[in-house]
Parts: C-alpha cells; sequence; structure tokens
C-alpha cells in the first residue's frame, strides 16, 4: 500500500525536546498500486484530519517514500560492482552511479499487502540500512540486489524515532564480492549547494539514479511514535521529532525510502527518508537522514538490537516576539516551556512549566513557564537547537546543564537524561 502521512507545521510550533512534540498533523491515505504495474496512478481515498490547540496548518504533507510491495520491478542490467570508490577526488555521475549502484538494493516486506523501499549495504557481514517504515508492516524480507538475485534477510533491530531500521542477510549465502558496503561521509561537514545523487527504486524501477543539490540544513521532522494510532492508520498528537535532516532537491518517490543519498565522492551522507508535497509525489523537497545520526544509531542497533534516545521531557513552543514582549525579554529567543511530563528528567530537575493561559497575537499561549536559553555551553535560540544537540552529543545517563529565565532571572539547573519512553507514556 502507497501510504502518505500529512504532519502540518504550524507556524508556532508547540514542540516538545526529544519527547513528542504536538502539531497539527493530517493522515492520507492511497489506494493500493496496481499489482501488475508500479506506475499505475493512485489518488487519494481519505483524509482525516486533527489539529492540536487549533494551530493552523501552514504547510503541506510528509509523504514517506515506500512503495506497493507487490508492484513489478524493472532490474538494472548494469553488473554489481566491487570497485572501491576513490574519495580523494570527485566522481563524474557515471562513475559514481558504476561504483556506487550496485550496493544499494531493494527491500522487500511481505506482510499483508507488502510494501517495498530502497536500501544499501552497510558492512561486508551483510548488515542492510534502510528506513523503519519501509520494514514496519512486518516480514519476511527480502533482499534484491541490482541484478536481480534475490536474498531473504532478517530483521536485526529498528527505531521508529529515527526511522532506521537494519537487515542482515547472511554472508554464507550471498557470494564473495556482491556484499560491497557504500562508506559513510561526514553529514556536519556538508554544505548547501553542494552535488548529491538519491539512488534506489522508485515506483520499483531498480538502479534509478537522480541528481540534484544539498537544499538546506538542520531541518526537524516528524517522526512516529511506536505502535501508535497513526501509525496503524489513525492519527496521533504525540509526535516525536528527528532533528538535523538533510533538504534535497534530487528527487525521491515511492520505493525511494531508505536509499542513499550520496555525495560526488560516492560517500553516503544521508539515508531519504521523506517529501514534502500535496499530490504524493515530488515536488522538489525531500529529506535524507544525516549520515552520522545513521552510524550512531546503526551501529547500536548491530550491537544491542536497539537503539535508546536520551530524553528531558518538556513540551512548549519557540519565543516569538509577542512572547517575548509579554515576557518582558530584551529578544525573542529560546524555548518557552510550556509543560513538563510527571516523571520526567525535567520534573526531576525542577523544571517548571506554564500555569497561565493568554491570547498572544490572536493565539493560545500558556505562560508562567521557564524559558530555556542554554544547554551546557550552547545558546539555545529555539527548540532544534536543543534536540540537534541532545541527538548528536548526548546519550542515556549524561548530565545536562539547563540555563533558564525563571521570574526574569537567570538560573542554572543540571538535568539527569533518561531513555525516551513509548508514545503513550507521555502527553
Amino acid at each position: 500500500m502507497l501510504w502518505a502521512r500529512n504532519f502540518a507545521f504550524p507556524l508556532a510550533l508547540v514542540l516538545s525536546a526529544l519527547v513528542g512534540f504536538a502539531i497539527a498533523d493530517n493522515y492520507y491515505y492511497y489506494p493500493h498500486q496496481n499489482p501488475d504495474s508500479a506506475l499505475s496512478n493512485t489518488t487519494v481515498q481519505s483524509e482525516v484530519s486533527y489539529h492540536f490547540e487549533k494551530y493552523p496548518s501552514a504547510y503541506p504533507l510528509v509523504v514517506g517514500a515506500a512503495g506497493s510491495a507487490y508492484a513489478s520491478t524493472e532490474n538494472s542490467s548494469a553488473a554489481a560492482t566491487t570497485t572501491s570508490v576513490d574519495n580523494d577526488s570527485h566522481l563524474s555521475l557515471p562513475d559514481l552511479f558504476d561504483k556506487s549502484h550496485g550496493s544499494v538494493v531493494q527491500v522487500t516486506s511481505r506482510a499483508g499487502v507488502g510494501r517495498f523501499g530502497s536500501g544499501f549495504v552497510f558492512d561486508e557481514s551483510g548488515h542492510i540500512i534502510t528506513n523503519y517504515h519501509v520494514v514496519s508492516p512486518g516480514g519476511p524480507y527480502d533482499i534484491t540486489f541490482s541484478d536481480g538475485t534475490i536474498y531473504r534477510a532478517r530483521l536485526v533491530g529498528s527505531d521508529p524515532y529515527s526511522d532506521l531500521a537494519v537487515l542482515a542477510v547472511s554472508s554464507t549465502d550471498v557470494p564473495e564480492g556482491k556484499l560491497v558496503p557504500l562508506a559513510l561521509g561526514d553529514s556536519d561537514r556538508i554544505r548547501v549547494g553542494e552535488q548529491v545523487v538519491a539512488i534506489g527504486n522508485p515506483f520499483g524501477l531498480s538502479g534509478t539514479m537522480t541528481t540534484g543539490i544539498v537544499s538546506g540544513l538542520g531541518r526537524l521532522i516528524p517522526a512516529q511514535s511506536p505502535g501508535s494510532p497513526a501509525e496503524q492508520g489513525g492519527n496521533s498528537n504525540n509526535i516525536f521529532s528527528i532533528p538535523n535532516v538533510i533538504q534535497t532537491d534530487a528527487a525521491i518517490n515511492p520505493g525511494n525510502s531508505g536509499g542513499p543519498l550520496i555525495n560526488r565522492e560516492g560517500k553516503v551522507i544521508g539515508v531519504n527518508s521523506a517529501i514534502y508535497t500535496r499530490t504524493g509525489y515530488f515536488v522538489g523537497v525531500g529529506f535524507a537522514l544525516p549520515s552520522n545520526m545513521v552510524n550512531k544509531v546503526a551501529l547500536s542497533i548491530i550491537e544491542t538490537g536497539s537503539f535508546m534516545h536520551p530524553w528531558l521531557g518538556v513540551t512548549g513552543t519557540n519565543i516569538t516576539p509577542g512572547i517575548a514582549k509579554s515576557l518582558d525579554l530584551q529578544e525573542p529567543k529560546g524555548f518557552l516551556v510550556v509543560d513538563v511530563v510527571s516523571g520526567s528528567p525535567a520534573e526531576k530537575a525542577g523544571i517548571q512549566g506554564g500555569n497561565k493561559r493568554v491570547t498572544i497575537d490572536g493565539r493560545s499561549v500558556v505562560l508562567g513557564g521557564d524559558v530555556i536559553i542554554g544547554i551546557d555551553d550552547k545558546a539555545v535560540r529555539k527548540i532544534d537547537d536543543v534536540l540537534v544537540y541532545l541527538s548528536s552529543e548526548k546519550n542515556v545517563g549524561d548530565n545536562v546543564k539547563l540555563v533558564v529565565i525563571r521570574d526574569g532571572k537567570v538560573q542554572e539547573i543540571e538535568a539527569t537524561l533518561d531513555a525516551r519512553p513509548g508514545s503513550f507514556e507521555s502527553p
């Protein structure tokens, strides 16, 4: 089933620091693709809308780019290559494809109506990286290489909060030389404007490469909580977030999910995951999970079967000029805490939530809570700064020093991060 999720971001985001931030969310469902053709037309079947705190929908939907598992597949005629990538120089686009596409696979989840997406070889032991939403319907799972050979895979583990999963094929079943890993680049070093390519299986057309540039950095997109009503076909106002995401205009379509976003050195800088669209198809705004996060999560999954996200336990909103004026702040920066999750690290540390609902610039805002303006030695202008820092620099059990404004005075508060709870364990 080709599915799409519409996460409509309000202009004034109501977020949570790796808790599950509350946003307006719509869920669009699309009918199955014709089992005989991956290129059949798709139309909107139904729409369910829910708006949290009556914040307006400001942006179009985010679509997980996974397709029907029973669409036909056209295998590329080019054989897999075992040539190593020369990372010291930029490759021509044909050379980049020749050196990379043999390591990109189609991932098929055959549970229920089935779903397919893309993935790539992570190591010579047979680990395959893909998206969580590609494998979430359940196994059995098949991995199809570019030469058309198919191998059964097992699920090593997955992390819905980062939309990542690791599969494994037996290295004894796969011929020597076929498991050629793609090297990961440093996603912290990429720049807007760099040329990139996406390789995957859009609409079941294997071995497809599209080109574009890095259009933006540091994007924040929603991720579903495991077992949430949203994942089961309903909606949920308890949505976690994925920070530091890469934006690209390289075409990403259903079937591209889980495939690599590669720079001109032949290194994976991201895993293609979602798009903004009003139609269900690519319109020039795609998103890839950053390679540094991918590496961190994948290694943990391979070692332990899971990944624990550090969690603070606050919800709130970014400071706007109107809120800053109401709080007598010198400038509109920081994150206003609206609520503190019971039993969370934030509550244990003494972080205070709001207690007074007022109307500012035509919308309801709860004041009285702490304003977070720093974390350790990092300034906080908006919640993104907290999310990126916790995701990239911190682990469960680490201490963080929060700098807050309370009643007009600056205070420092220390908190010890816990593991993020399940979707129904926090508001």
